[in-house]
């Protein structure tokens, strides 16, 4: 068949929407259908969970929406591949029904009572001091919460599975999932792209039975075919290949073509996240791995800022009620009117400056650490507020920039921006003078469906490897690609280190004591 006869169906179930699309060989979305699903509830303060059977709901959804519309014959697609938001897990019994509600990756629940790990994986921690960290990472693991609290529901689990591997088998019927999903607190060796040796220290931090996990396999290989029951819900074709793809961070990079250590790829979603490609296995932050790459034997360093452009969903919720009823009466998205808040306030936001910790961190910062918006004044409003949270975000990136160059020894040299916050020019353009690099934006903003669906080419063979899929299927463009402004990189690049950089030491100590005094966020 020729290029114009062949094409990929790639779906994302990602935080706060789900999108399906079809592309033809080129990359080149065809349809594309897209639903905003609710991210999770809250049964306790600092819980994150989700049924499900919702999630696959909105995905068969998703799919029915997108035939409605697609002008492409459903003989005409080769085949699928699926990516989906990381380290959402579910349990479910033999049969396949989930036990619970998913436990999602907002979650900040910690688990007490875990075992320490124990003989000379215990002495090698004690030595290096990195009991308190190993103990942190056991705390979150959901796994371990479950097997302590919800004891009955962990002795009936027969899979322990990411959302990738849940929705996989939904369509294919097989306990398998891909080895560039594997996420969150498992016990997966991310050098060994597999799951730990049975020596590894990470089945004593979380015990779990080998035989609740899935089977892996590679990105670009098969992992079933879908079912006549998954034909019936979602309209997809019986029989119909379903290849592996990898997580929707590493998706975007894929689709961004950003295969090369020089290549930032910024991720302006729920969070927001710098990514780079490696060969070599390389930690930014001591003790705290890469994730697997898109591509069989390469690695993603991230640094991200988890509830990213959440910020936005937020702002719009709170305070854009007059841009929110002036986009229902034309029939648009609010965040398209937000650029106007942007543009009228001044690099710098007046001295309003933003520290974009709304989640506990790990590592470099404590898990006591919170978000702070400092310099208020008679003289700011909502758009200075506004521009603060993308110029803090930015700052946040760009502080996760120079870490990366300095353990990778490797200078980034050009960003590239995916996700939802990618339609504004005004955050690309601020972007661009607080990072003082250039910032270019895909053909499509979909790039996590296109990560997918180049995955889904190179697995059927349409393009014979991820190199020559990832040059016929991704480009720049066609908007402009945005470079710093001398004058405002000047003002941002003071605002930065004399007043960025310096905000969460000064705000730490007041930190710890407003978790001493609340209680929140929770200690181990």
């Amino acid at each position: 068949m020729s290029l114009k006869e062949d094409y990929l169906l790639a779906i994302d179930h990602g935080t706060q929407s789900i999108r399906a699309g079809v592309f033809d060989l080129r990359g080149n979305p065809v349809t594309i259908a897209r639903r905003t699903i609710e991210p999770y509830f809250s049964a306790q303060p600092g819980w994150a969970e989700q049924n499900p059977d919702y999630f696959w709901e909105e995905l068969c959804q998703v799919c029915q929406e997108l035939w409605q519309t697609c002008p492409v014959p459903p003989e005409a697609i080769r085949g699928m591949a699926l990516t989906t938001q990381r380290g959402t897990v579910v349990n479910v019994d033999r049969e396949g029904k989930p036990l619970r509600p998913a436990i999602i990756w907002l979650d900040q629940r910690l688990a007490r009572g875990v075992t320490p790990v124990k003989g000379t994986w215990g002495v090698l921690f004690k030595t290096l001091r990195l009991e308190r960290d190993i103990t942190r990472v056991q705390a979150e693991a959901e796994a371990n919460w479950i097997r302590l609290n919800q004891p009955d529901i962990w002795t009936r689990t027969h899979k322990f599975l990411l959302l990738s591997g849940y929705l996989t088998y939904r369509l294919t019927g097989r306990f398998v999932d891909s080895v560039a999903s594997q996420v969150g607190y498992l016990p997966f060796d991310v050098k060994r792209a597999n799951w730990a040796g049975p020596r590894d220290w990470r089945w004593q931090a979380i015990p779990l039975d080998r035989d609740c996990l899935p089977e892996l396999v590679q990105p670009g290989e098969m992992l079933g075919q879908i079912t006549p029951q998954a034909a019936q819900a979602t309209g997809i074709r019986v029989g119909l290949p379903v290849i592996a793809a990898a997580s929707d961070k590493a998706c975007e990079v894929l689709g961004s073509g950003g295969l090369e250590p020089q290549i930032g790829c910024l991720s302006f979603g729920t969070t927001a996240t710098l990514n780079t490609t490696h060969s070599k296995y390389l930690e930014v932050i001591p003790m705290l791995p890469p994730y697997p790459g898109p591509v069989p034997g390469t690695f993603n360093p991230e640094v991200d800022v988890k509830r990213g452009y959440w910020m936005v969903s937020w702002f719009k919720r709170e305070f854009a009620l007059h841009e929110r009823q002036v986009a229902a009466s034309r029939g648009i998205e609010a965040e398209e009117l937000f650029d106007e808040l942007v543009n009228c306030v001044p690099p710098g936001s007046m001295g309003l400056t933003l520290q974009p910790y709304w989640m506990p961190g790990f590592k470099v910062l404590g898990p006591e650490a919170k978000g702070a918006i400092i310099g208020f004044g008679e003289i700011h409003t909502r758009s200075h507020l506004y521009r603060a949270i993308l110029e803090g975000l930015a700052y946040a990136l760009r502080e996760g920039k120079e870490r990366t160059e300095k353990r990778s020894g490797v200078k980034i040299t050009e960003l590239r921006v995916s996700g939802g916050g990618a339609r504004s020019e005004a955050a690309l353009q601020l972007t661009a003078d607080i990072f003082g690099l250039p910032v270019a934006r895909l053909h499509t903003t979909e790039t996590s469906i296109l990560g997918a669906a180049v995955a889904a080419a190179v697995g059927l063979k349409l393009h014979p490897d991820f190199k020559s899929a990832v040059k016929e299927m991704t480009r720049l463009g066609p908007g402009p690609v945005f470079t710093p402004n001398p004058s405002a990189q000047a003002t941002y690049d003071q605002l930065y280190k004399r007043v960025y950089l310096e905000m969460y030491q000064k705000l730490q100590p007041l930190y710890l004591e407003i978790q001493k005094i609340t209680g929140y966020p929770d200690r181990v």
